[in-house]
């Protein structure tokens, strides 16, 4: 783990890195170098500030609804560990495998010497565009016991891309995550990627959850990021802080730089 616990910054500021198509992907291509832009962009999230980085295989889409091939495990594997190789020791680095294979990220995590995944349906069911998505919690908290116990579980709540199964109250769904799950902090998302999220369901998660760890994870940027941080304890950033605001260009030094500028004022 990093000098500090993850969880004992505030505010955390992650990045993502938005892996290139891996191979076996149907976008990939060869010479690709989708190693080296995943080391170029988590340097120049290090650079500018960040406390931590998020590598996931945003290139793989279509994604599975589950687990993922083995090319795709170990490629992840591969990156997150030149990421881990290429940032300093101080910054945090997870692994997310799409669309939700959370014992994959696990064992990515184990292998590359990670401290935190991201799991985007650890418990519930939910409707995608990859179909029924159902939570592994159960497994994926035993993996972790068994393969990398310092390990942290960011969990979703009512993740972006999708529908619950069925209505209950956000404040239901995130206290089950917490207490019944297993995650050790929440994200909150709009409904697409780069979307903001809806800051009165925001609100509610931290009046309700006061000691619960809330991570924004889609839609912050630097002229939004101070006052999301009212309610959350940080931010999961990406496309705002890409060239020309595209989720799969490279990251924009000057751009990351002036939102962890705006976040910490």
């Amino acid at each position: 783990m990093p000098p500090r616990g993850l969880l004992s910054r505030r505010p955390l500021l992650i990045g993502v890195v938005h892996l290139l198509p891996l191979p076996g992907a149907p976008g990939f291509r060869v010479g690709s170098r989708w190693r080296h832009r995943a080391t170029q962009d988590a340097r120049a999230y290090a650079e500018a500030g960040f406390d931590g980085v998020l590598v996931e295989n945003f290139g793989d889409a279509p994604f599975f609804a589950g687990r993922v091939p083995a090319e795709t495990t170990a490629a992840l594997a591969v990156a997150a560990r030149d990421v881990r190789d290429a940032v300093p020791a101080s910054t945090a680095v997870g692994a997310n495998v799409l669309r939700n294979d959370g014992r994959a990220a696990v064992a990515v995590a184990a292998g590359a010497g990670l401290d935190f995944v991201r799991v985007n349906v650890l418990a519930g069911a939910v409707v995608t565009d990859q179909g029924l998505v159902e939570g592994e919690a159960d497994e994926i908290l035993r993996d972790r016991a068994r393969l990398a116990p310092a390990l942290k579980i960011l969990a979703d709540v009512r993740v972006k891309h999708a529908a619950p199964l069925a209505e209950r109250p956000l404040e239901e769904e995130a206290l089950d995550l917490v207490e019944r799950a297993g995650a050790d902090a929440l994200i909150l998302t709009g409904s697409r990627t780069g979307r903001g999220v809806d800051r009165e369901e925001l609100a509610r998660l931290r009046e309700s959850l006061p000691e619960a760890f809330l991570l924004v994870g889609s839609g912050a940027s630097r002229h939004t990021v101070r006052g999301l941080l009212a309610d959350a304890d940080g931010a999961i950033v990406g496309t705002a802080v890409k060239r020309g605001g595209r989720t799969d260009a490279p990251v924009d030094r000057r751009r990351a730089a002036a939102f962890v500028h705006a976040a910490r004022g």
